[in-house]
């Protein structure tokens, strides 16, 4: 009994915050006027008692010898799982300050996930498949969204406060791969904005090994040399 007052409470809770949740729409193109996908929006409150829900688990999948997906946004605190898709094994690593680690060659899923706790990008690579290369954006913030094939992203239910709305790409040509404003999300109202950005080259499977690994890295100015190579 007492578990589903409970449970009646927080649902009552949840609703009523998003009483006067506001909306942000963000579309984002490159110079040509192509659509940017896998581009990371984020609201950071600039209220410092805003209350946040706890963190969801995120998925960092391999398929084809490739991180599926590429990108992915987490929640500061959050836990990432690794399952292995493919039917050979893989050394997942990363050197990025936010969150070294590594996880020795293995198939399957391990049995514990990682938990994130520190902001910033983690940079992932393979040990043993030198060109794959994945991200996890790690921000401070439970209001994230990643932008889709049409370059489009949508957040709902965000309550209404001042924020600053960041936008992260690991090709954006911008200090850190990133832009930001502060943004006033209103009650019962949706926030509209159009980015056009300018990206680098992407990284290419046709890298040398070692040109490869020095460049995941690099880009991100992580100045910890990356693990040997297989023989």
């Amino acid at each position: 009994m007492r578990q589903r007052v409970l449970w009646f409470l927080s649902l009552a809770a949840l609703l009523c915050a998003n009483v006067d949740a506001a909306t942000l729409e963000v579309s984002i193109a490159d110079t040509a006027g192509k659509p940017v996908q896998d581009a990371v929006v984020s609201l950071e409150p600039m209220d410092p008692n805003q209350r946040l829900p706890p963190p969801t688990r995120g998925v960092m999948d391999q398929h084809d010898r490739e991180f599926v997906p590429h990108v992915l946004p987490v929640q500061v605190g959050g836990a990432v799982s690794f399952p292995n898709s493919d039917d050979i094994h893989h050394d997942v690593y990363s050197f990025s300050s936010p969150k070294p680690f590594e996880l020795p060659l293995y198939k399957g899923t391990p049995t514990e996930p990682l938990i994130f706790d520190k902001p910033g990008v983690v940079v992932l690579g393979c040990n043993i498949h030198d060109w794959m290369l994945g991200y996890i954006d790690v921000v401070p913030t439970p209001w994230f969204v990643k932008s889709d094939a049409s370059g489009q992203a949508e957040l709902t239910g965000v309550p209404a406060g001042k924020y600053h709305l960041v936008l992260w790409h690991p090709d954006l040509d911008a200090v850190d791969n990133r832009r930001s404003e502060d943004v006033v999300m209103q009650e019962h109202a949706a926030l509209t904005r159009a980015y056009t950005v300018t990206l680098k080259p992407p990284l290419h499977k046709g890298h040398k090994p070692d040109q490869s690994l020095q460049d995941k890295f690099g880009r991100f100015r992580d100045d910890k040399k990356p693990p040997p190579l297989p023989n």
